[in-house]
């Protein structure tokens, strides 16, 4: 099969015989089949590797997001047999069971589907994550948040109240409870599934609540048991390494779980003690779902251009800016993996390190011990640094440093809080750096938001009143000349009609017209006329182009950014 499928892969010049070569290679190395190996190294697309299957092996495909499946149907073959040779059965007309396979030479499976079931099986292609998605939503072999729920004892959980002198004997004795042990796992591996990013696990005087921030939204999952809000607590405590018995203060930490053989899920930890116990919010950080494309990050094409060409200078100071989970990270991520060449030395501090990347020199801050942006960025410049990344521009100190190693040779991307493009030129000569260098060592700033994208799975065309688009901004001459869409809630999308968030961007070049400005003093506004002159697309102008391409709907662009 290898060969057959490298040969084919290169005639219909999909792949290249060095990069069979490459993929062979890793695949002696790594195992699994020649398939896989493409796909892991980012060699072929898996649509491609799935068209060219169904034509080496005349097997017809199938979308498997798009196929609902009958319980009744899923019954029919074990579970351990779907695991072992990652099939799904799909469908069942008459005598036949249709299987989906992602490997169409293993007779064995489909020999073996046979002899279990009595029926006479048929084959489709699917793609592998396609197949690996539906089997865990329909093999779910772990109980659902309702059903563990269900199946609490209350009464023989004796827990520890909110008194002030906390028997850490007492906690430790309550976590070590299966049922606590399982609930917490439950709610981390439910939000894995769900595609959360942030888990937030809340005390209240009265009730106790999980909910997941889904596409940047709060939903609610569930609302424990009040006996059970310190056992969960210490629980995740005590996975996250932290002290139990401190109660009083903030604490931070970091579990990492194992969820299959090649892949681990990160969960960051803070720890903030409110008026009725301690809250508990833990981000996400799944490396594989770390998009370091720049193509598909969202930026327009114009805006791409730009934001590659400051990066790319020598020196200078490029600034990504927005509120706390805007995509900044992900952004400032991209732009080094773009950078990072055997010939470069690149220098990241940051707060927290969210994910490792190979080939550059990444610093964790650690304020109590005076390890801050500021001391870490004295240090990059005595090691002989091309670029270095400072995770958060808070104070003068900081700013002034990035400046000045912006301004002597070196590349310097950072972050700021602030709400657009424009406003961050003010915020720092607020914070006393000189308006002139500003002007000199200052390339480029980026302002974004992520706005939700429309599920694809139940998206349909809306009528949306002329003036409500003229409205939020859209030109009068572009009315009727495009399709608004929104999502109607599916089982892919959990009701929601979203699915994953796209970026959008406002990139402001500094050009020498915005450079004067800064000299003479110019406020935001002046500063974003100008740009918007020159031909800036503010975040607003972002979002309806977002809206014109179908990606998302007027109610997230209105929601994400402020008209201009």
């Amino acid at each position: 099969m290898s060969k057959r499928l490298g040969e084919l892969l290169i005639r219909e010049n999909i792949l290249t015989p060095a990069d069979l070569e490459r993929a062979k290679e890793d695949q002696r190395r790594n195992g699994g089949r020649l398939g896989e190996a493409l796909v892991r190294l980012g060699l072929v697309d898996e649509q491609d590797l799935v068209r060219t299957l169904s034509k080496q092996y005349g097997v017809p495909t199938v979308d498997l997001a798009n196929f609902e499946i009958d319980p009744e149907v899923t019954k029919l073959v074990p579970e351990d047999l779907v695991q072992k040779y990652r099939i799904i059965p799909i469908n069942r007309v008459g005598s036949t069971l249709i299987v989906a396979v992602d490997d169409p030479s293993n007779m064995f499976a489909l020999d073996d589907v046979k002899f279990l079931t009595g029926y006479n099986v048929e084959m489709v292609l699917a793609a592998p994550s396609a197949i690996k998605e539906a089997i865990d939503r329909y093999y779910d072999s772990s109980a659902t948040l309702l059903d563990v729920m269900g199946n609490f004892d209350l009464d023989e959980l004796e827990l520890v109240q909110d008194e002030e002198d906390v028997d850490v004997a007492d906690l430790e004795k309550a976590v070590e409870d299966a049922p606590v042990v399982k609930l917490v796992n439950l709610i981390l591996s439910d939000a894995i599934k769900k595609g959360a990013s942030d888990i937030h696990i809340e005390p209240y005087e009265k009730s106790f609540r999980v909910r997941y921030r889904i596409d940047g939204v709060l939903y609610e999952q569930m609302r424990p048991p009040m006996k059970l809000k310190n056992a969960i607590t210490s629980r995740v405590k005590i996975m996250a390494n932290l002290d139990i018995a401190e109660r009083r203060l903030p604490q931070d930490g970091r579990i990492k779980l194992k969820i299959s053989k090649n892949k681990d899920m990160d969960f960051r930890v803070s720890v903030l003690p409110t008026l009725f116990g301690e809250k508990i919010v833990m981000r996400l950080l799944d490396k594989s779902n770390l998009q370091l494309d720049m193509t598909k990050l969202g930026f327009e094409e114009g805006a791409l251009k730009d934001f590659k060409e400051a990066i790319h200078k020598p020196y200078g100071m490029v600034l990504v800016t927005g509120p706390t989970g805007s995509g900044k990270t992900t952004t400032l991520y991209s732009a080094l993996s773009e950078l990072n060449t055997p010939e470069t030395n690149i220098s990241t501090a940051e707060d927290p390190v969210e994910f490792n990347l190979p080939g550059i020199n990444q610093v964790q801050i650690h304020e109590e011990i005076g390890l801050n942006f500021a001391a870490a960025l004295r240090s990059f410049l005595r090691q002989d640094p091309d670029i270095i990344m400072v995770g958060e521009i808070r104070d003068f100190e900081t700013a002034e440093i990035a400046i000045k190693a912006a301004l002597t040779g070196h590349m310097v991307l950072s972050t700021l809080h602030t709400n657009d493009a424009p406003s961050t030129v003010n915020r720092l000569l607020n914070m006393g750096v000189e308006p002139f260098l500003v002007a000199s060592a200052t390339n480029l700033i980026v302002a974004q938001r992520l706005a939700r994208r429309i599920c694809p799975n139940c998206k349909e065309a809306v009528e949306v009143p002329a003036q409500a688009l003229l409205d939020i901004g859209v030109p009068s001459d572009r009315i009727g000349t495009f399709t608004c869409y929104r999502g109607t809630g599916c089982a892919n999308c959990a009701d929601t009609g979203f699915k994953g968030r796209v970026a959008l961007y406002e990139v402001l070049v500094i050009t020498d017209e915005i450079k004067e400005l800064i000299l003479n003093g110019a406020s935001a506004l002046e500063l974003k006329q100008e740009a918007v002159r020159q031909g800036m697309k503010t975040l607003r102008m972002s979002g309806i182009t977002k809206l014109m391409e179908g990606m998302t709907t007027l109610e997230e662009v209105v929601r994400v950014t402020v008209k201009d």
